[in-house]
């Protein structure tokens, strides 16, 4: 009877262990692998490749590079490793762009050609660099793994791109983006009209935290900026966390532009905080003097020389809806009938990531690297339908694109036209999106909260015809997230 009941509990065991050993097996990723060949094709409803996603490639993403010509803009970016201060006597260890961070910003007009070369002084994992809100050509994205190997310690790579948007941008590192980015790898871009702009101030406002200490441009407080009373000023306001910030004023302001889009007949808002979520940037016009707040800690401060800086105003409990601000107007894509309509719906389950046990995000209901591949042919409109029931906050990020919010929660947008490349997504919300395949690549289609993306919430748009040679792993140890 003992050896019975012996049996019986190992047999009781082995039912138990078994699937454990089966999931935590089938979780473990290779040690070298091309996205190409990671997680669920899905044509959304459009017609499948002939022969399946990998048939036909004609392009290479190492191809789909800038046209040729001379640079208007030139930057050289050297990244190091190295302790830099944040603010009275504290010093982060962390990285650095020709010995600063943020990088330099770089500034440009609409039409430039913009070459950026990137030498990586002594990185070990190596760097790459992301243009941030700039539809560049796929060879230029900076994503290791993907569009390119990362550059290792010792070693240069050119990046060349057209300014041909006007707008507020940032660059930053996608090569172990999680932990570069926040320690310092990242910068400012403004592509401004080749008339200048109407405001009489213009101002770029990088907010950042280093290891606890919440920042503006690198420091730590305030941002002083000297404009004679009645002056019109434009604040861009970038959020380089992984967490959304609430940015207002204690005058009226107006949202003249987000992600680098302006925003059509745009009013005086008081009264309300706009929520600018990771990644995000937004141009905010204000009349000097003036207080403009990015998150609790720091401020924009506007006004005369000398003059006292305002108390920080009471944070609004009103948010904001980009939803219904402004006047609406024509777009550039007819939305009705489009080719192809895509689910991408965030949660979160218990299993195994690459052998690891815990509570992981999953995309359609799978963890990765069992995720979407979203496939597109140049030319189509794509809707995508982002629904979050994870329990947490994602900024939702499409690289090589911008897409125009159609609705939020079933109610459609009755404002200004809303193009955004970085878009919060609250638990429990649903937004409809949609954009023009008009940028052959492959590219990421991830969450900006750079943890999150680490744990697995990452999933790739691929073009038909188009393959890259780049692996994961590899040679050059290619880890973008």
């Amino acid at each position: 009877m003992r050896h019975k009941r012996r049996l019986v509990a190992l047999l009781a065991t082995a039912v138990v262990l078994a699937p454990l050993a089966w999931f935590w097996q089938a979780s473990l990723v290779p040690g070298t692998y091309s996205v190409m060949d990671m997680g669920r094709v899905d044509y959304g409803g459009g017609p499948a490749a002939t022969g399946g996603h990998h048939a036909g490639h004609t392009a290479s993403v190492a191809d789909l590079v800038a046209g040729p010509g001379e640079p208007d803009v030139t930057v050289k970016l050297t990244a190091r490793s190295e302790s830099f201060d944040v603010g009275g006597d504290k010093k982060v260890r962390g990285y650095t762009l020709n010995g600063q961070s943020p990088g330099p910003a770089i500034s440009a007009t609409v039409g430039d050609l913009i070459e950026v070369r990137v030498h990586n002084e002594d990185v070990t994992d190596g760097i790459s660099l992301h243009w941030h809100g700039i539809d560049v050509p796929n060879a230029e994205d900076g994503v290791a793994g993907v569009t390119q190997d990362a550059i290792g310690p010792g070693e240069d790579h050119t990046y060349r791109f057209a300014a041909d948007k006007v707008g507020t941008y940032w660059y930053h590192s996608h090569q172990v983006s999680h932990e570069q980015v926040v320690r310092g790898l990242f910068g400012s871009i403004v592509v401004r009209p080749a008339g200048g702009i109407a405001e009489s101030v213009d101002v770029t406002a990088v907010a950042h935290t280093y290891a606890g200490t919440r920042t503006v441009n690198g420091k730590p407080g305030n941002l002083a900026v000297e404009a004679e009373p009645g002056m019109a000023v434009r604040v861009r306001a970038i959020n380089t966390d992984s967490g959304p910030a609430q940015v207002w004023s204690d005058t009226a302001y107006r949202v003249a532009a987000i992600d680098g889009w302006d925003l059509h007949g745009p009013t005086p808002v008081t009264d309300k905080a706009l929520t600018l979520t990771a990644g995000g940037r937004a141009d905010l016009v204000v009349t000097s003097p003036a207080r403009v707040q990015i998150g609790s800690a720091t401020a924009v401060v506007v006004g005369p020389s000398g003059t006292d800086a305002p108390a920080k105003p009471r944070q609004p409990t009103a948010k904001l809806d980009l939803l219904s601000y402004g006047t609406s107007a024509p777009t550039t894509i007819d939305v009705t009938s489009p080719d192809r309509t895509f689910e991408y719906e965030v949660g979160r389950r218990p299993g195994f990531v690459d052998g690891k046990p815990g509570f992981w995000w999953t995309i359609n209901g799978h963890l990765f690297p069992d995720v979407p591949m979203f496939v597109v042919r140049e030319g189509e409109v794509v809707v995508m339908r982002i629904d979050n029931h994870s329990g947490d906050v994602h900024p939702m990020h499409l690289h090589g694109h911008h897409a125009l919010v159609l609705s939020r929660d079933g109610l459609p947008s009755t404002g200004s036209p809303w193009w955004t490349d970085s878009l919060n997504v609250e638990d429990g919300e649903r937004f409809e999106i949609a954009f023009l395949a008009d940028n052959p690549g492959v590219w990421m289609d991830h969450c900006h909260n750079l943890e999150h993306a680490a744990d697995g919430l990452v999933a790739h748009l691929m073009y038909e015809g188009v393959s890259t040679p780049y692996e994961i792993g590899g040679k050059a140890d290619n880890s973008p997230e």
